[in-house]
Parts: C-alpha cells; sequence; structure tokens
C-alpha cells in the first residue's frame, strides 16, 4: 500500500513539474508592441508582482495590460523611467500564469523609448 502511494504521489508531482516547465518555458507567441506607457505598478498583498499598461489609441481604447518577473530589474527601472512617455515593449506570450508570477500571461522583456506618431517632430528624450 506504501509503494503504491509513493508511486501515485511521485507521478502528482512529475506532472505538476511537467506543467510548470512547459508554462514558464514554452512561450505560445513573441511580439512587440508600442504605445503610451499609461502604468507601472508592484502590487499584490502577499506575493508582490510588476504590472502595467499601456494605451495603443489616441482614446486609450486599446489597452494592452502585462506583466515584468522580478528578475528583469533593467526592464523595470526602465518602465519606471519612461512612464507617461510613449515606448516599444517586446513581450513573451505565455499559454497560462501562476500568481506568483504576474497577472497577465504577457510578459515584457525589453523596453525602449519610441517618437509618437501621434506628435510628429517629437523625439525621445536621451536619459541614462
Amino acid at each position: 500500500m506504501k509503494k503504491i502511494l509513493a508511486l501515485i504521489i511521485g507521478i502528482i508531482i512529475l506532472i505538476a513539474g511537467l506543467y510548470y516547465a512547459f508554462i514558464y518555458y514554452v512561450p505560445y507567441s513573441e511580439g512587440v508592441r508600442s504605445g503610451e506607457l499609461i502604468k507601472i505598478s508592484n502590487k499584490g498583498v502577499l506575493v508582490k508582482t510588476w504590472e502595467g499598461e499601456i494605451s495603443q489609441g489616441i482614446s486609450g481604447a486599446q489597452i494592452f495590460s502585462f506583466s515584468v518577473q522580478d528578475n528583469e530589474e533593467q526592464v523595470i527601472e526602465n518602465l519606471q523611467k519612461f512612464q507617461g512617455r510613449y515606448v516599444k515593449v517586446t513581450y513573451k506570450e505565455r499559454f497560462g500564469t501562476f500568481f506568483w508570477l504576474g497577472d497577465t500571461k504577457y510578459f515584457v522583456t525589453k523596453v525602449e523609448e519610441e517618437s509618437s506618431p501621434h506628435f510628429r517632430g517629437a523625439t525621445p528624450t536621451n536619459e541614462q
């Protein structure tokens, strides 16, 4: 009986590990989006995650919500620096997420300041 119980628990742990590895390491899609960075915050009660939003339209009708992993320190720093500006973000979309990683399936891996197409002639500032 103990061997069967140990085998069942081992199979459950193996399946859970494979599911986690699949969700974490296999991207569903990768891409780039641009827009005005309207929000970046560190939210949560017990588990803090970095969450942000980009407005992709003039009226703010199309919002792209994303998460940033804690180990992406340079990305978090740049997002805070570019708050309110037009940015281009590179992201990975996962099949799902876990509550300790973020609220969305979209995880930003790179951020760059861009020139806004709405204000011709306006150029990004070069702060370093």
